[in-house]
């Protein structure tokens, strides 16, 4: 029977440039938001964001690549080449065939979409890249993955909203039990702080306007919360064969279960009131995993710090959970980086990790005077030592999509 496993990790977050910096500012406490700098947003009602800070392209691709190339592309091949050295795998002709990728991303090249409108409107067809196609597609982050590594596996893009990664982590999952892949290269990407990214979501009143507390914005579960905070980076995982891994000596993170999904068939932006979405999800997480809901010691949750999403999420752990609810270590990594749309999941499921192989469950914060309808353990403000075997990573978005990743702890 096969078995899937992590072994490498990639992240560049608005906490940090690497895994490392990213996880220690995470179990800190630290944020990662404050005012917008790529554009004046003076017009603009929310002007704060998660954005990535001193990233630097020229340390992953030549100066003609960074022209050529969304922000997006760039933070996901960043953040995969990271994960290829965690690992220290490295594709070689003979494992080249061997080896898929599959990254998700919400709305992928925005930027270049928007920049390349500006210039059709003020040059004409003339101000138009012959690039402007291939970086604004959202499978471009795995193609382009594919041609510097030359991986030759499964290769494709997941949309799924917010949450893209976690469904990009879970086919990598099942591509490697199906037998067609020995390793994926999973996770997902986004750089969406543009004009046309803040316009809209402001548009849809779905972000914070907490713009003279920039650290504080972001809230999940908070009584005071007021929307979520856009962010953008990447998260990438390596997932292998558990067989071929430990043969080939390689360090293992944790195990993959299972993955759990679903639809609410409900609305376009907002959860049902009981999050029946999320139940499911959580439900076939664990049928799959074939655990029991007691054996869960905590959950990442997707918490946005939206009124009604923070409610429904809270409702639906109470339903899949019942009296071991309350038992449950829950926080939500959102409160410290924004929230990454596509790229959250992968991010959120690395932090997940992490948490699961250093004890130590990073916290919620902002959380200064719970919601009365929240009201189980969120991990406030502080983190928490805690031994974990078994925990879920939720991600759910737009459109009512719902992705749950479970993990087992190979230490334990």
């Amino acid at each position: 029977m096969r078995h899937v496993v992590v072994t490498g990790i990639g992240l560049v977050t608005p906490l940090g440039l690497s895994t490392e910096e990213s996880w220690n500012k995470c179990i800190a406490g630290n944020s990662g938001i404050g005012p917008i700098t790529r554009f004046n947003p003076e017009k603009y009602p929310t002007q704060i964001a998660g954005e990535v800070k001193g990233f630097d392209p020229l340390k992953y691709f030549g100066p003609k690549d960074i022209k050529r190339y969304d922000l997006s592309i760039q933070y996901a091949v960043a953040a995969s080449l990271d994960a290829l050295k965690d690992a220290s795998f490295e594709i070689t002709p003979e494992r080249a065939d061997l080896v898929g990728i599959i990254i998700g991303s919400g709305i992928g090249g925005i930027s270049t979409i928007s920049d390349t409108v500006l210039a059709l409107a003020h040059d004409g067809p003339r101000g138009v890249t012959p690039f402007f196609i291939p970086s604004a597609i959202i499978n471009m982050a795995s193609g382009y993955l594919a041609i510097r590594t030359g991986a030759r596996g499964p290769n494709y893009s997941v949309v799924s909203a917010c949450a893209s990664s976690n469904h990009a982590i879970a086919d990598g999952f099942h591509t490697i039990l199906r037998g067609e892949a020995e390793v994926m290269i999973v996770g997902g990407t986004e750089a969406p702080i543009t004009e046309l990214g803040i316009a809209g979501f402001c548009a849809a009143r779905a972000l914070s306007h907490r713009n003279n507390e920039p650290t504080k914005a972001s809230r999940p579960f908070d009584k005071d919360r007021d929307g979520f905070v856009l962010s953008e980076g990447a998260g990438m995982l390596i997932l292998e064969e558990e067989d071929f891994a430990r043969k080939r000596g390689a360090q293992i993170y944790a195990r993959i279960l299972s993955c759990g999904m679903s639809a609410d068939a409900h609305h376009i932006t907002a959860p049902p009131e009981h999050g029946e979405g999320a139940q499911l999800a959580m439900k076939r997480a664990l049928k799959y995993a074939e655990l029991r809901p007691e054996q869960i010691d905590y959950i990442n949750a997707h918490g946005t710090s939206t009124h009604l999403g923070d409610i429904a999420e809270t409702r639906a752990i109470k339903a899949v959970f019942n009296s071991h609810a309350s038992k449950l270590a829950i926080s939500a990594n959102k409160s410290m980086i924004g929230h990454l749309l596509g790229g959250t999941g992968a991010v959120e499921a690395a932090f997940t990790i992490l948490a699961m192989r250093h004890s130590f469950i990073p916290p919620t914060i902002n959380l200064d005077t719970p919601d009365p309808e929240c009201d189980l353990d969120y991990v406030p403000n502080t983190a928490r030592r805690r031994e974990i075997r078994y925990a879920l990573s939720n991600s759910f978005g737009f459109g009512g999509t719902n992705a749950t990743i479970c993990f087992e702890n190979t230490d334990r």
